[in-house]
């Protein structure tokens, strides 16, 4: 693991705050001596490295946090940002968008359960008061590390036995070669958030930080199928979207 040298420039007094000095130092280094995912020293050697408070340290790695350039892992400490993988606004799963990068990905179930579908899952996917649905809670993992947490409310009259299949895979794949259904049409919704304590522990970064959230209702034909909320790191995962205007006649 690559180390910030003992080297330290001074601070100088002046009208640059000394917080902003300090992300400059650690700036430099992230772009030229430390490696992605590397560790930045902790808080407290900083402090002394540098003869600054502890909120003064914090606000340099905060703002560094802000901007993706570093992340917080809770208990662990804090490091230096990879690359953020970009994905286009497509109709794809994440097994396929991941691949697509050139990462491998890897899901983790938490959860499965047969249960009453909650008001807004019914709303969005048209089924009666006593309709039941799969919940399906997964992690999703790229190069081995977390990448978002799902939520997933998909039709169980559509989908029996859907506990015995792998639910590791892509489920869109599950859809189409073990029950005929291939996802065609999805809506979407995007919306930042702020990690609570439950998201941070699932994946891997501080309570706080930023969140990018997917909700999305997907179709095969006619038949609604799946109604998801994915929650993705904020410092691993941004979208690109290409805007035309269109010209009325």
């Amino acid at each position: 693991m690559t180390k910030i040298q003992d080297e330290s420039p001074a601070l100088e007094a002046g009208p640059v705050p000394k917080h902003a000095q300090l992300r400059a130092i650690l700036l430099e280094r992230i772009e030229n001596t430390l490696a992605p995912h590397a560790a930045i020293p902790a808080e407290r050697k900083l402090m002394t490295q540098y003869g600054l408070s502890r909120s003064t340290v914090r606000e340099a790695i905060r703002q560094l946090v802000e901007e993706g350039r570093l992340y917080g892992v809770q208990g662990k400490g804090t490091f230096v940002a990879g690359e953020r993988v970009q994905t286009d606004l497509h109709l794809a799963s994440f097994t396929e968008d991941m691949r697509r990068r050139g990462l491998i990905p890897a899901t983790i179930v938490s959860s499965f359960a047969l249960v009453d579908a909650p008001l807004e899952v019914r709303a969005a996917l048209g089924l009666g008061a006593n309709a039941q649905v799969y919940e399906i809670d997964r992690l999703r993992l790229a190069g081995g590390i977390p990448m978002a947490f799902e939520r997933g409310y998909y039709k169980a009259e559509l989908l029996p036995d859907l506990e015995s299949k792998d639910l590791t895979r892509s489920l869109y794949a599950t859809f189409a070669t073990e029950y005929g259904l291939r996802i065609d049409n999805a809506e979407q919704t995007v919306w930042a958030e702020t990690a609570d304590a439950g998201a941070a522990d699932l994946l891997g970064i501080t309570e706080g930080a930023p969140l990018m959230v997917f909700r999305r209702t997907s179709s095969a034909g006619s038949a609604s199928v799946e109604y998801v909320t994915s929650w993705y790191r904020g410092d691993r995962y941004q979208v690109h979207m290409t805007l035309n205007l269109q010209h009325q006649p």
